[in-house]
């Protein structure tokens, strides 16, 4: 059954590109000359009883020569296949090439041809071996390519054999070729199954490594899989984002675009567009590509495709103004020394096979008399194409091209060409002919020779198969002119290159320079190496750019804009307190709680720690009024002192009034340890040293308040109110309302006391250092019991206001009693409300401003009598009725 589908599969392939030859089908009887042990590797059947039958003329070579051994080479010489147009009804032509002859493609055959030469020249490679070679031209066409396997499979002999047994001539033992990647596949699905080893030297597919599908298959290029994966690289290397593409709608362009798209989204690389052409579509086709690139906004385009494509695609730029374009271009036509002509693609980057130095070569190539060009018909051709002459009564030329040209006179000279024929300057693909060649050989010399001592003996009458061959194909590891050789599990050698650039000479011609390498078997991240300076589209030697949206800046986020790629977005400022500090940010990052970001929103910075401090001006203005308040106490005791035994001190119980002062005095300065670094010492210190000290002053002013109602009331006939409210009583008075407040406080300090804590919510950009009250209830009970004495003090003071004394010290206290009052009525909203250090501000302001309502109600107007008016400092004054 295998078997019957493989010929089966054959047919339809013959059938499909209308080759000349055909399989005729008998039982077990196959058009194909027998092969001796010819498996078939899916079954291992062998095929018997074949017989040969081509139907039609089978190719002329190109080049050819006779061996012991004979290498099949296809090359696409010509640049396209002569279209017929089948009427069904006779028999077809035969296929033919038509078209120019790519000259780079004729350097490739003729490298083979000296690589052969040379081995046959050789004593250390198959000493006593001719190696004969069979050279074809498949026209760059799948459809002759396909009938050139057929013919190569089928031997190379080019008598037709009718007979029942083919003949064993000619048999080849391994091809070369093909050039491109679909002629390749083609080839090597013939190929595979009769184990005809394949090596390329310039087909690049990916999709070449699958050995289930094509199992002889090698190639001395790289895969494009690395190209691909190295371009990819490329392009993020130089900060391109935003980038356009277009391919070959061919196995080469479309499996090379496929690799580099997924290895172009893993590097984060957009693509705007990704367009596809071949050089036998409609001109309109490769116009409307064209369009596309003009109208893009990607200014870097990658291009995978093959020379022949990209010279149509850059002939059609070129007929319209295309705004500057940086190309990167793949291995295939960013060598090709034809394209160097489209000047405006200057600046071109891409990568190429590693240059190299092939010895002999350039000589053997400019060896071409004319007994030698007149043998061969394709040299007959380049010959009259590139020096407009005709060879004797040559019949290659075209009849009515032929007429008009002059007979050749031997005065034409090879070497003055500027052709790729003649440039070995910088000999990259033909290094890879080169290489194939001796890789076959090498596979034919370990098949065939033993070593004896130290050198070899080969036998010339050895047979071997193909089968010998791919066996030791896959193993051969050698050296030659410095390059190495050896194929990997896939068929394919170790991946590097050059990396190139198009620069524009002080000529105005564009060269082909090497500014880099690329070895993927180096470690990640060291594989790419830049040496020498690049020059960019428009000559320029900065990098151009090509994004879709300019790098979001530290401090910003990248947004994506709605129906765009990944590349496209807005940069949107990080809100405050978040940061990014780095280019193209996809999110911003929050700060640590005690840090804040700066205006920037690059980095975070530690917040600033904010307190009422004495080295700002409120602290100072505050802790001024505090000690200046202080110094008017002492100062107001001082005089009452110096004056104790005038009739106003006496009057005024001194002992409360001294002590009055001394509360006052440090209730100034209990101010102060509001001011400063809060400590866990001056948090506790300064609430409670604030409550005590006020309630003794208040508990001073209520015991004043008391005497003054009780010295009235025993005035009165039958009063004794002053024996239950002396001396004693008021010391007690004073104690016992202080003892309650220092109770309380001792409660709080004990339960939950107060502590320092940093502020992280008021502001979001500063931390304020304040102390925590601890316990609330605390605090409220300490203001509260402060509260109750005043309104007490004041409800006593305001029945005391109408005592009929010249002198009313109640008067006084009452309307000190006001003022304390409306402080600290005032004080509970402002403190609950004001934020940070202004907190601690109005505090200390509520304790200075009722302190100096105290002493500037109750003491001034004595103290003024005392200094200013002596004259009113008499008991008769003083016991005066209004």
């Amino acid at each position: 059954m295998e078997i019957s589908a493989l010929f089966i599969g054959l047919r339809l392939a013959l059938g499909l590109f209308e080759l000349n030859s055909a399989l005729v089908f008998n039982g077990s009887q196959v058009g194909l000359k027998e092969r001796s042990g010819l498996t078939v590797l899916r079954s291992g059947a062998r095929i018997s009883n074949v017989k040969c039958k081509l139907l039609g003329k089978a190719h002329l070579p190109a080049f050819s020569m006779d061996g012991d051994y004979i290498i099949g080479g296809v090359f696409s010489i010509h640049y396209s296949l002569h279209t017929v147009k089948h009427n069904y009804t006779s028999t077809p032509e035969p296929l033919r090439c038509t078209g120019s002859i790519n000259t780079r493609e004729l350097q490739f055959s003729r490298s083979m041809v000296f690589a052969i030469n040379e081995i046959n020249n050789s004593t250390d490679l198959l000493p006593g071996i001719r190696l004969g070679y069979q050279i074809y031209d498949s026209c760059a066409s799948v459809p002759m390519a396909v009938h050139l396997a057929f013919q190569l499979s089928n031997g190379v002999d080019l008598e037709i054999n009718t007979s029942e047994h083919c003949s064993q001539s000619g048999t080849v033992i391994a091809i070369v070729g093909e050039s491109g990647s679909t002629p390749s596949i083609s080839m090597s699905r013939i190929f595979g199954p009769f184990n005809i080893p394949q090596v390329s030297h310039f087909a690049t597919c990916a999709c070449l490594s699958n050995k289930q599908q094509y199992p002889s298959f090698f190639r001395t290029i790289p895969s494009d899989q690395y190209q691909a994966k190295a371009l990819a690289k490329m392009v993020k290397h130089f900060g391109w984002t935003w980038i356009g593409a277009v391919h070959s709608d061919s196995d080469y362009g479309n499996n090379g675009m496929a690799s580099f798209l997924e290895a172009a989204h893993k590097e984060g690389i957009c693509v705007e567009y990704s367009e596809s052409f071949f050089r036998t579509h409609p001109l309109s086709k490769i116009q409307r590509v064209a369009d596309v690139i003009r109208r893009s906004t990607a200014m870097v385009v990658v291009a995978f495709a093959s020379p022949g494509d990209m010279r149509l695609l850059f002939e059609e730029l070129s007929q319209k103004h295309l705004s500057p374009r940086q190309w990167i271009g793949s291995e295939a036509w960013v060598t090709d020394p034809d394209m160097l002509r489209f000047t405006f693609c200057a600046g071109t980057m891409g990568f190429a096979i590693e240059k190299s130095v092939i010895p002999g070569l350039r000589d053997f190539l400019m060896d071409l008399p004319p007994n030698k060009v007149a043998e061969s018909p394709v040299l007959t051709e380049f010959w009259e194409n590139e020096f407009n002459c005709k060879l004797g009564k040559s019949q290659y030329s075209e009849s009515s091209v032929s007429s008009e040209k002059s007979q050749c006179d031997g005065t034409e000279n090879i070497q003055t060409l500027q052709i790729p024929y003649t440039d070995t300057s910088q000999l990259r693909i033909t290094n890879m002919v080169y290489k194939a060649v001796y890789a076959i050989a090498h596979a034919i010399h370990k098949s065939v020779c033993q070593k004896t001592n130290s050198t070899a003996q080969c036998d010339r009458l050895t047979k071997i198969g193909s089968t010998q061959v791919l066996t030791e194909l896959k193993k051969v590891s050698f050296s030659q002119n410095g390059y190495e050789v050896s194929f990997d599990a896939n068929g394919d050698p170790v991946a590097t290159y050059d990396l190139v650039n198009w620069q524009q000479s002080q000529s105005g011609s564009v060269e082909l320079v090497t500014v880099g390498h690329y070895n993927a078997s180096l470690p990640v991240g060291q594989e790419f190496s830049i040496n020498r300076n690049l020059t960019w589209v428009g000559g320029s030697t900065q990098v151009p750019s090509s994004v879709c949206t300019d790098s979001c800046p530290p401090g910003t986020r990248k947004v994506l804009q709605k129906g765009k790629p990944i590349c496209c977005y807005d940069c949107v400022p990080c809100p405050e307190g978040e940061i990014s500090n780095s280019t193209d940010s996809s999110d911003c990052f929050p700060c640590p709680r005690e840090f804040w970001s700066n205006a920037e929103r690059s980095t975070c910075f530690p917040k600033p720690v904010e307190f009422l401090s004495f080295d700002e001006v409120l602290g100072i203005i505050l802790a001024a009024f505090s000690v200046g308040g202080a110094c008017l106490a002492i100062i107001t005791a001082a005089v009452f002192f110096r004056h104790r035994t005038s009739p106003i001190v006496r009057a005024n119980n001194s002992e409360l009034s001294f002590l009055l002062l001394f509360s006052l005095a440090l209730c100034f300065l209990c101010s102060l340890t509001f001011i400063g670094t809060p400590s866990e010492w001056s948090c506790m210190l300064r609430h409670t040293a604030f409550g005590i000290t006020f309630v003794l002053c208040i508990s001073c002013v209520l015991g004043k308040t008391m005497v003054v109602l009780m010295a009235f009331k025993a005035t009165l006939p039958g009063s004794n109110a002053m024996k239950w409210f002396g001396p004693l009583q008021q010391r007690m008075t004073v104690v016992s309302f202080t003892f309650i407040q220092v109770l309380i406080c001792t409660i709080w300090l004990a339960v939950s006391p107060p502590f320092p804590l940093k502020n992280l919510t008021t502001y979001k950009e500063k931390i304020i250092l304040e102390c925590a009250l601890g316990s609330a209830l605390g605090f409220w009970a300490v203001l509260g019991y402060i509260g109750l004495l005043a309104v007490f003090c004041f409800v006593l003071a305001v029945l005391a206001r109408k005592l009929p004394d010249n002198f009313n010290e109640a008067k006084l206290i009452t309307f000190s009693m006001l003022i304390f009052c409306a402080v600290w009525i005032t004080f509970i909203p402002a403190y609950v409300s004001s934020p940070g250090k202004f907190t601690v501000a109005v505090e200390i302001f509520a304790i200075l401003a009722s302190s100096f309502g105290l002493i500037l109600c109750i003491f001034a107007p004595k103290c003024f009598i005392i200094l200013f008016r002596p004259e009113k400092n008499t008991k008769k004054q003083l016991m005066n009725k209004n």
